[in-house]
């Protein structure tokens, strides 16, 4: 999970100061000095943690911290404006031209993702109600236009390509005027990249740039590299001007320095993180939300947001009906469990909740293979099983178990889950009254 070990370190870190009634200037520097040993540790550039906790010891000892009657909360509340603050602020918007097309041009190392999150931003994209074309830029990289077609077939969006034979600078323009034609409103360049910068390289990237003049030039570097990442988009902007970064495997970085460094040594913001491997874990990048996530606040609005894009409001009014006439189903119990799951991994949902930390989301072991062990024991089932739950005796059981693979423990532990989950639903239906319940009740307890 992304800043587990820094959230850890930071949320320690304020549980000391939380335990004094009232602070000292030793008591807030020795609350400094761990958040500073947190943050290099997460491998956040050495200068970069210096400016901050300078910044943060300039606020919190001063008056209106020491004399205020929760000291605590307004140390942690400096940091996390402080923490923000270092990584942009706000969320930075990508910049759409007057006229279109909008021309994205993809940049970065080999290895760093270019091509899987050109494609993650064209379905990001055409969920907003674009029309974006994929270009197939990368003449270089064997399988490279290949992997951008197949991405383009899944994802329904077209891809341009002139083959390896002929030049990006002419592919790229000729996308363009294709996109003209064909009615694209974004046109997204997947360029080829080096092992490491080189002058050839940028030589190209330039030369593409100076030909099609990208309205955004956008730099993927990889999470997990650290401070190599920062280094990378130093270099990148110098040589080539960047406007904004696409840091991908977030998700697998438990330091998250890079994130923390970008924003402040380039000056060029974060706009979007990578947080899995499938095409829709490509996610805006907000500040705010990460500070809040990092120091155990949770992040409210980022969960409301998957819920209302994958939560069905008319199913939600057709389960209040089922519950409040005891016709909840096993297919019912399936479908509220898939769409959950598809809000994506469920340690990074369940961290979006306020007071979850991560040292308790370790102890929680949430465990994705056991929703994998219900769906198969549910689809292993009869139409008739999963309407009434009650028929299913011990020859059914044993049937059902062999069928999914699964032992008849299982069969039972899920029967007697669906049971208490039914009924848990069904007092907070009524609790909530007629057309207020939401469906949304978590079941994998």
């Amino acid at each position: 999970m992304a800043f587990e070990g820094l959230a850890e370190k930071l949320q320690n870190a304020f549980k000391k100061l939380r335990g004094k009634g009232k602070l000292s200037e030793q008591d807030v520097k020795t609350a400094l000095k761990e958040i500073r040993m947190a943050l290099l540790e997460a491998d956040v550039n050495y200068k970069v943690v210096k400016d901050f906790v300078k910044k943060i010891e300039e606020r919190a000892v001063g008056h209106e911290v020491m004399e205020s009657l929760t000291p605590a909360q307004q140390v942690i509340k400096i940091v996390n404006e402080e923490l923000t603050g270092l990584m942009g602020g706000q969320k930075s918007d990508l910049v759409f031209a007057a006229k279109p097309p909008t021309v994205i041009m993809m940049v970065g190392l080999q290895g760093a993702g270019k091509t899987t999150q050109s494609g993650k931003l064209a379905r990001l994209l055409k969920e907003k109600g674009k029309k974006p074309l994929l270009v197939a830029g990368d003449i270089y990289r064997p399988a490279a236009i290949k992997q951008l077609q197949v991405l383009g077939e899944r994802l329904d969006v077209p891809v341009f390509s002139m083959g390896d034979q002929n030049s990006p600078v002419d592919i790229a323009k000729a996308a363009i005027s294709h996109a003209n034609s064909a009615g694209n409103d974004v046109v997204i360049i997947d360029t080829a990249g080096r092992l490491h910068i080189d002058e050839a390289m940028m030589d190209e990237l330039k030369a593409i740039k100076a030909n099609i003049k990208p309205h955004e030039i956008l730099l993927v570097v990889d999470a997990m590299t650290g401070q190599d990442a920062v280094n990378v988009a130093q270099n990148f902007d110098e040589a080539l001007g960047i406007d904004g970064v696409i840091l991908t495997k977030l998700d697998g970085d438990a330091r998250g320095g890079a994130a923390l460094s970008i924003k402040a040594v380039t000056g060029k913001p974060i706009k979007f993180v990578g947080m899995g491997e499938k095409l829709d874990a490509l996610e805006p990048f907000h500040p705010d939300r990460m500070a809040s996530r990092i120091l155990g606040m949770g992040d409210v609005l980022t969960l409301i947001e998957k819920a209302e894009a994958n939560m069905n409001a008319r199913k939600a009014m057709e389960l209040e009906e089922k519950l409040r006439k005891n016709e909840f189903t096993l297919d019912d119990f399936l479908e509220q469990m898939e769409q959950v799951r598809n809000m994506g991994p469920l340690d990074q949902i369940l961290g979006m909740i306020p007071g979850l930390s991560n040292a308790g989301l370790k102890n929680l072991q949430v465990d994705e293979k056991q929703l994998d062990r219900i769906q198969a024991i549910i689809y292993s089932m009869t139409p008739e099983e999963r309407r009434n739950p009650d028929i299913i005796n011990g020859s059914r059981r044993r049937r059902i178990s062999a069928g999914s693979g699964t032992s008849i423990q299982d069969v039972n532990r899920l029967l007697k889950q669906f049971k208490q989950t039914k009924k848990m639903m069904r007092q907070l239906s009524g609790m909530t009254g007629k057309g207020k319940f939401k469906g949304r009740i978590p079941f994998f307890n």
